[in-house]
């Protein structure tokens, strides 16, 4: 963040790489009710779901009706393909049934014990094999257990009448029923069997299948009529005579028998017409039907009562004929209906499979296409995001922290390359993050530019206020009046200021100052320097002060921001105050605190204090007026330091927490007391952790000193004079084996005093070139004023062998002409400078 470019080293902050991960919170609360706040996932997944499942719903209906048909014709083929063991079952009961009859009608003439004994066991067989075929219908009615309910009641209807016919067969060997009784019951269960025959129904929509029923329903019902024929024939032969009501009764079946031919010869195809007509052709079937013709009544005359073997004959060979007809019409009808269901079937598997087909395409391209949305969105919004949390505030903070020639910021290509709208819009992030690294390139030279004059001007007036020291010390050394000295103490103090002005300038250039030292200071020494350096510095008060020592390289920028702190405590307090300074030490550094009584901060503007303080701003005009924030920020940000306001009882306490890296041990010497602090102390000046207070003149211990007058043979000796401090923060700082800041050297060497050149010779120019990196072409770049450091250092003179006072009378000339030259600058006409409206603000905080 506000680290050099050492510490930084061109790599992502963590910080920024954790917040490229949280997912970016919207400035309202998402509604799941409100369409356009739903997530692009969602709306797809929508996009895709409503026609799919609208899609289901209607192939599922399709698919529900056909499947409906299939298992209709399904169970109707089954229905149809029973019919075979239905008509069996019919069969073998007319013929019980007929044989029945017959022997009834001998038991009934007048049978004996024999005759009984002969009747059951001809229908002994008979019986069997009506109980064989109805074992063969209900087998084969067993899958159909969950058939239509109509069915169902017609097969337990069959079975109701032939449990019946079982219970009856008991009551016709001791003939002990009349025939008619005995035998409903085999027409009872013979009625249901075809009732059951014709119950298969295909619906309306299938009028083919119908017919076909209907085809073999009534040729079965030819058949029946046929056989109950028979029956009252065959009786009739076994009695030796027709009954009162037998010619109504035949004449009736004759009548039926007929109406039945006639409705299946309607419905039957010309090929089923053709059988019947050849099998109504056959020798057999002739017979029987002369042997019938005998027995109606013709010109009055009374029915010949037939012969029973033989018409029995001949009356089983027509039904067996008959049978064969019906076998056929209904193996037609089996063949018909199971062809239908199985074409039903194969469409509903053809739809069925079509629709799931369909379906699955559908799905695959929709999944496809939306994953492509998605995919292209996912890869837009990481884009988006890493370029708006990662790369171009990566860019900026290279640009911000670049200290020689601009890098060049490679912008990657979008990461979408799709010809869509949503490749547009990557490439107008792409082109939207270009123009904002270009203009931060622009920018950033602008601001290097900019740097580099406050650089320039910065040491250009770093070594004039070096200039105006150096002739301070010398104009010092020289005055012996108390007055003008303390006024030249005073001017010397405000130099000094200027000089942390102008390191400030430095700081805001974003260049680095040049106070080095190469050795430990103690913390004590560093605070009196930086109190050296504030123009309140009589209201600072030393209090507990740990006996530690930093390192040499980050002494002068941790003085200055204790001196901008200490600055800001005095200028923003009560001037009939102190501002306490403490120090102590903690298990991971130390801890400096700074306390004042004065106006304080709101809890906003102490917030944004902190947040300054804590992440350096990027210089501009708001940083000039409040320097001392920005100052201190960057230089507690470069060195590692944490600097805090809190709200004390009255007024701020600024806590300085340096961390353990920036503490030394002890160096082998320390460091003596400056000349002139001794000087101070000699005097009679309180020590720096008893200054004196504002608004009090300096305290002089014993009577003011006045200036001897020269005593002839003898040049006058000023009186030994001594200053209420200010000092220097040089002064201070001086380390072991250098001499005080008054007999020579520059701030910017912390080395000891250098040998000036000798006379008549120039300054030795440094053995390597300050330079500050390559250009584009590759050559060194000049940071102007760097070599200034090695030029600026006037040469002492050498001391002379006698010391000669000045002449009183020249000192009196020379300040009269110079009190004269003030006189006619005052007289001369002044311009009058408009300060602003709203005052002037200050180096710490506030107006």
């Amino acid at each position: 963040m506000g680290v050099g470019p050492e510490a930084s080293g061109g790599a992502p902050s963590p910080h920024r790489r954790r917040r490229f991960d949280v997912r970016v919170v919207p400035h309202r609360r998402r509604s799941p009710f409100r369409l356009r706040d739903w997530r692009m996932r969602t709306k797809l997944a929508t996009v895709l779901v409503i026609p799919s499942v609208a899609f289901l719903v209607l192939a599922g209906v399709q698919t529900h009706t056909l499947v409906g048909r299939t298992t209709a014709l399904g169970d109707f083929a089954q229905q149809v393909g029973i019919g075979r063991e239905i008509v069996a079952a019919v069969h073998q009961l007319q013929q019980e049934r007929d044989r029945a009859a017959g022997e009834l009608g001998e038991l009934r003439r007048g049978g004996a014990g024999a005759d009984r004994d002969a009747a059951i066991v001809m229908l002994k067989p008979l019986q069997a094999a009506t109980d064989e075929a109805l074992r063969d219908l209900r087998r084969a009615a067993a899958p159909l257990a969950d058939a239509d309910a109509s069915w169902r009641v017609s097969y337990l209807e069959v079975l109701q009448a032939y449990d019946q016919v079982v219970y009856i067969r008991a009551a016709i060997p001791p003939a002990v029923l009349g025939s008619d009784t005995i035998l409903s019951h085999y027409h009872r269960a013979v009625d249901a069997l075809l009732r059951l025959l014709a119950e298969p129904s295909p619906g309306e929509e299938r009028p083919a299948l119908s017919d076909a029923v209907l085809r073999y329903v009534q040729l079965a019902r030819v058949k029946e009529l046929s056989s109950r024929v028979r029956a009252e024939l065959y009786e009739a032969a076994r009695a030796g005579r027709y009954g009162v009501e037998d010619q109504v009764l035949l004449t009736d079946l004759r009548a039926q028998q007929l109406t039945a031919l006639g409705a299946f010869r309607v419905a039957a195809t010309a090929e089923q017409i053709r059988r019947y007509d050849d099998t109504s052709a056959d020798p057999a079937f002739l017979a029987a039907a002369r042997l019938e013709e005998q027995s109606l009544p013709t010109g009055g005359v009374a029915p010949a009562v037939l012969p029973a073997p033989q018409w029995w004959a001949a009356s089983e060979q027509r039904q067996e004929l008959l049978r064969r007809v019906e076998a056929s019409v209904l193996g037609d009808a089996v063949a018909q209906a199971d062809e239908v269901s199985t074409s039903q079937l194969r469409t509903t598997l053809l739809v069925v499979g079509s629709v799931v087909t369909v379906l699955l395409v559908a799905l695959l391209i929709s999944v496809l296409v939306g994953r492509s949305i998605a995919r292209s969105m996912r890869l837009l919004r990481g884009q988006a995001l890493r370029i708006a949390q990662l790369e171009l505030p990566d860019a900026l903070d290279r640009l911000r922290t670049v200290s020689g020639g601009v890098p060049a910021i490679e912008v990657p290509p979008a990461v979408v390359r799709s010809l869509d709208e949503i490749g547009e819009l990557a490439e107008a992030f792409v082109a939207v993050h270009r123009s904002a690294v270009n203009v931060a390139v622009e920018q950033a030279t602008t601001r290097r530019n900019v740097n580099a004059m406050f650089v320039n001007l910065a040491r250009r007036s770093q070594v004039l206020v070096e200039r105006q020291l150096e002739l301070l010390d010398e104009l010092e050394r020289e005055e012996s009046d108390p007055d003008q000295l303390e006024n030249l103490f005073k001017l010397d103090h405000l130099a000094a200021r200027m000089r942390r002005n102008d390191d400030s300038l430095l700081v805001l250039a974003g260049t680095e100052s040049t106070r080095r030292w190469n050795r430990p200071v103690g913390l004590r020494a560093m605070l009196l320097a930086a109190s050296a350096e504030i123009e309140q510095y009589q209201r600072v008060r030393h209090g507990t002060v740990a006996d530690l020592h930093v390192v040499g390289h980050a002494v002068g920028e941790l003085v200055h921001i204790l001196a901008e702190l200490l600055e800001n405590a005095t200028s923003f307090s009560r001037p009939d105050t102190v501002v306490a300074v403490t120090a102590r030490a903690e298990v991971a550094g130390a801890v400096i605190e700074i306390t004042d009584r004065g106006l304080g901060m709101s809890p906003a503007a102490l917030a944004g204090a902190n947040a300054v303080l804590a992440t350096p701003p990027a210089a501009d005009v708001a940083t000039v007026e409040r320097m001392g924030l920005f100052v201190v920020s960057h230089l507690a940000a470069r060195l590692g330091v944490e600097v805090r306001l809190d709200g004390g009882e009255d007024g701020l306490v600024a806590r300085v927490r340096l961390p353990g890296g920036l503490l030394a041990p002890a160096p082998d010497r320390e460091t003596p007391v400056p000349a002139r602090m001794l000087a101070a102390t000699a005097a009679g000046a309180p020590p720096a952790g008893e200054l004196p207070v504002a608004g009090r003149p300096p305290v002089w211990v014993g009577p003011r000193p006045a200036v001897q007058r020269p005593v002839a043979g003898r040049p006058p000796v000023p009186p030994r004079q001594a200053r209420s401090v200010p000092v220097r923060a040089d002064d201070v700082l001086a380390p072991a084996g250098r001499p005080p800041a008054s007999t020579g050297g520059g701030w910017w060497s912390r080395e000891g005093p250098a040998p000036g050149p000798a006379p008549g010779t120039s300054p030795t120019p440094p053995a390597v070139p300050v330079t500050g990196g390559t250009n584009e072409r590759g050559l060194p770049v000049r940071v102007p004023m760097a070599q200034l450091t090695a030029n600026t250092r006037p040469a002492r003179p050498e001391p002379s062998a006698v010391h000669q006072d000045p002449d009183p009378e020249a000192v009196a000339g020379m300040l009269s002409r110079f009190y004269s030259g003030v006189r006619r600058a005052e007289a001369e006409e002044t311009t009058e400078i408009v300060m602003p409206p709203g005052g002037v603000r200050t180096e710490g905080r506030q107006r």
